[in-house]
């Protein structure tokens, strides 16, 4: 029996991937779920999954939990705080880890299952795009298994050779061809984001996502953080993977080698398929998910991104670019920018600004032979200096 932890179990990928596990109970047992203030969900999630771990970040969440739970006769143990996600994570009877959990607050317990050699299964993005070279070092130490779970860079790795460790270039791949849906604003006239809501910012036209990344892909920044997500994860940097706005997303993304093949990897637009992709490999089992009827999609089209309308993933592509801290920065000021459009404190637009202004901020430094601490220092200065911009934004 194949134990697994699920870091950030309430959210949308945490819970596909407790329907995935829940069709292999012949394979799969949950055996630590965490989130972090959703009490009410994760005491349903325990009721029904029984791990023997569950951890709330948030102390009084914790608290709530316990009571919601006091009647189960084999109730889980209940833990709080970074630390309770750290040692789930890394604990002998978890065999696999989806790491979950949105932001750099998903960074430290992705970390520590990859140094215990976990098979993590990564959801977590930012765990690559803030601390790309200790994560990755860190799963070349231990023998770790890093599968990515982003339908993007899934796809990616089943269209690529096994040995394309050995580099792109020798395996003989030109481009990473990126897919991005283009999000809800891709057509709009450029006059009218700045009166976007954050509801129009939140209904996403293929996919259903949480909040901030339903943002993220409004921006686009969601895509450059996965360009900085592909160089980590496939050994190349910017000059190998090209953005492709494909607004069915039925092609997840694409591979195009020296003989001039073009590998796709195609589906209907749901999580649960890299979920059972990553759970299975090797091999492959149901996920749950509709066969992909070609005939109705009937149509696939696909264009340029437009760095005028969706100026994040300029700024991503420069921050890749710069290497350093820059990735670090841009992601932490992001997420300053996205909760202060969601709490309706700057405009749409405002969010590229404030990401841009930080960048030129914060100076950008060498991240050879940092640690984790070093990181989140880096990591809470330019959310200080992000939230100054937004305060100066409102005022």
């Amino acid at each position: 029996m194949i134990g697994v932890t699920v870091l950030g179990s309430t959210g949308s990928i945490g819970v596909s991937t407790l329907d995935v596990l829940a069709r292999h109970l012949d394979r799969f047992r949950a055996v630590a779920l965490t989130a972090n203030t959703d009490a009410e969900r994760m005491a349903e999630q325990c009721r029904a999954h029984r791990p023997l771990f569950a951890v709330m970040v948030d102390a009084a969440a914790a608290a709530r939990l316990r009571a919601l739970l006091a009647d189960m006769p084999d109730r889980p143990e209940v833990l709080e705080g970074v630390e309770g996600l750290e040692q789930v994570a890394a604990m002998p009877e978890a065999d696999y880890v989806m790491a979950a959990i949105v932001g750099a607050a998903g960074l430290r317990p992705t970390l520590a299952a990859a140094r215990v050699g976990k098979r993590v299964l990564l959801a977590n993005k930012e765990s690559l795009v803030v601390a790309g070279a200790l994560l990755m070092q860190a799963v070349a130490d231990s023998g770790a298994e890093l599968l990515p779970i982003d339908s993007e860079h899934n796809a990616i790795f089943q269209c690529l050779p096994a040995n394309f460790a050995d580099g792109l270039e020798r395996v003989g791949v030109e481009r990473i061809l990126l897919t991005a849906s283009g999000g809800p604003f891709r057509d709009w006239p450029l006059e009218r984001l700045a009166g976007v809501t954050p509801e129009q910012a939140c209904a996403h036209p293929t996919w259903a996502m949480g909040r901030k990344i339903s943002v993220d892909s409004a921006t686009m920044m969601n895509k450059g953080l996965e360009v900085i997500e592909a160089c980590w994860l496939f050994g190349t940097d910017t000059s190998r993977i090209q953005v492709v706005v494909h607004p069915q997303s039925m092609i997840h993304s694409l591979v195009q080698y020296t003989d001039g093949s073009v590998l796709a990897e195609l589906g209907n637009p749901d999580m649960r398929t890299p979920i059972a992709h990553a759970m299975a490999w090797p091999e492959r089992f149901a996920s749950g998910v509709e066969p992909l009827d070609l005939f109705a999609v009937a149509r696939l089209d696909f264009q340029a991104p437009d760095f005028e309308r969706f100026p994040c993933l300029a700024l991503a592509f420069q921050a890749a670019e710069q290497g350093g801290t820059a990735p670090a920065v841009l992601n932490a000021a992001n997420e300053v920018a996205v909760a202060a459009f969601l709490d309706g404190r700057i405009d749409f637009p405002g969010i590229a600004a404030v990401v841009g202004g930080t960048l030129e901020a914060i100076p950008n430094v060498s991240v050879e032979g940092v640690d984790v601490a070093f990181l989140l220092e880096v990591d809470r200065q330019a959310r200080e200096r992000a939230e100054l911009f937004v305060r100066q934004r409102v005022s």
